[in-house]
């Protein structure tokens, strides 16, 4: 991989990219509104500390990946694919659904990558329950739940279900293969005028159904996605060790002779190959700018994201 990607936003979240980018082989700059902390990583990493100015300027930045406040990365997305760069953004893409398609028009018509950090799009664990449940091993879909959830780091600038959220609706999308015909958000402000707990609802034209509930105000960390299909259920539990994340029940509920069954079975582990799904994303990002495929997680998945977490926010349906 060469060298050839800025991250902007060496902060909480930032740092952990420049280090993997760093990692691949493929950092070129750092940059931060912060002089000193880019100063900082630029020397522990032996690559140049820019401006935002300077790496839109600088020709060896072919992609920029940013980690910066929410409610900036449309503009800087634009500003990025303006000045010719390869853009990843961390989400939300945008907060409305007007900036972010004038970003995915950008990136479409300068022929440019946008990709967007649903990063469990990327973890080893989900892509392996993605995988059986589209094999159809464990049937039809009847519903999903996902839980996250810890005494965390409070945000002021978004609520919990902006912030922690988009990644279980992500995984959702993903699993449901279509968009949701009706979206009920709930939340409740128990410091600030932003939910701390929020609790979103889908129902999908199919028949199936999920539950996102995320809460910083919870007494532990709880990253869990559970999925009920009609000949077996998957449990992804990212607290656990690797042997343990992802478990197979093939129990079955049904009806027979107008009474209803439950048949248990033993739960399964589920092998899994170990990987740093942030080095992963960040390495798909690198692949499609080397060779033009279209992101997992591009305009078109982060908008439909986007519109989930709009509608649950809006909680008028």
């Amino acid at each position: 991989m060469t060298a050839s990607v800025a991250v902007v936003g060496c902060g909480h979240w930032g740092k952990n990219i420049v280090r993997n980018v760093a990692e691949l082989g493929a950092l070129a700059a750092v940059s931060d509104t912060n002089g000193i902390l880019a100063e900082k990583f630029g020397a522990e990493y032996a690559v140049k500390a820019l401006s935002w100015p300077e790496v839109l300027a600088e020709p060896s930045v072919k992609g920029v990946m940013l980690a910066s406040p929410a409610h900036l990365h449309a503009a800087m997305a634009l500003e990025a694919l303006a000045a010719g760069k390869h853009v990843y953004v961390e989400k939300p893409l945008a907060l409305n659904l007007s900036d972010a398609q004038a970003v995915i028009d950008a990136a479409n018509n300068a022929g440019l990558v946008l990709m967007v950090g649903h990063l469990l799009q990327y973890h080893p664990a989900f892509q392996k329950v993605k995988a059986i449940v589209r094999g159809g091993e464990i049937g039809k879909l009847r519903y999903i739940t996902s839980h996250r959830m810890s005494l965390g780091k409070l945000r002021t600038e978004e609520d919990v279900l902006w912030s922690f959220s988009p990644h279980d609706i992500s995984m959702i999308l993903a699993l449901a293969g279509e968009m949701p015909d009706r979206v009920k958000g709930r939340g409740g402000a128990f410091l600030q005028p932003l939910w701390d707990f929020s609790d979103l609802y889908l129902s999908f034209p199919s028949g199936a159904i999920a539950r996102a509930t995320a809460s910083w105000l919870h007494p532990f960390k709880e990253h869990k996605l559970v999925v009920v299909g009609e000949t077996g259920m998957l449990v992804f539990d990212d607290t656990k060790d690797w042997e343990a994340k992802v478990t197979l029940y093939r129990h079955q509920a049904r009806i027979e002779d107008g009474i209803p069954h439950v048949h248990k079975a033993d739960a399964e582990p589920i092998e899994l190959k170990e990987g740093e799904p942030l080095k992963e994303e960040c390495r798909h990002f690198i692949d499609c700018i080397a060779d033009g495929s279209r992101p997992l997680t591009d305009g078109r998945e982060a908008i439909a994201v986007l519109e989930v977490l709009m509608r649950g926010s809006n909680n008028n349906e």
